[in-house]
């Protein structure tokens, strides 16, 4: 398993992880994941059904909340917010390559914290959303 990123003591993002991971998260102090990799994405991508079955037995609190490299929707972005305030942390949310996790996190707290901010955390742990600045900043403006 790679290295979780944390962007905030609640939630912290990482790349595609495997259902032989689940204890090992558990054990880290995550109580939520959350899998934001649509499945068959990839042939050597584990199924959400087999990702869920092991997070369960582990304890831990599984969603699915599937989306598109590359086209993160506001309904995508709403989805998650709403996600994020009925769930409890740490939550542990992934995609390939924690990208698009780390994306959907920012925009749907860019109504809450300014851009400089949700641009600095994802830098600290290696995202680099500058293409993502203009439509974070209308959020904000909205």
């Amino acid at each position: 398993m790679e290295a979780v990123k944390q962007l905030t003591p609640f939630i912290s993002v990482i790349g595609q992880i495997q259902p032989s991971d689940m204890p090992s998260i558990a054990a880290q102090g995550f109580i939520t994941v959350i899998n934001n990799r649509p499945d068959g994405e990839a042939e050597d991508q584990p199924s959400n059904a087999d990702i869920a079955a092991a997070a369960q037995a582990a304890g831990l609190h599984y969603h699915y909340l599937p989306i598109t490299s590359g086209q993160i929707t506001d309904d995508n972005v709403r989805d998650f917010a709403e996600l994020m305030a009925q769930v409890k942390g740490p939550v542990l949310v992934f995609c390939r390559t924690g990208t698009r996790s780390c994306c959907v996190w920012a925009l749907s707290e860019a109504h809450r914290l300014h851009a400089t901010a949700l641009v600095t955390a994802a830098k600290k742990v290696g995202y680099d959303l500058t293409s993502l600045l203009p439509r974070i900043e209308q959020r904000w403006a909205d």
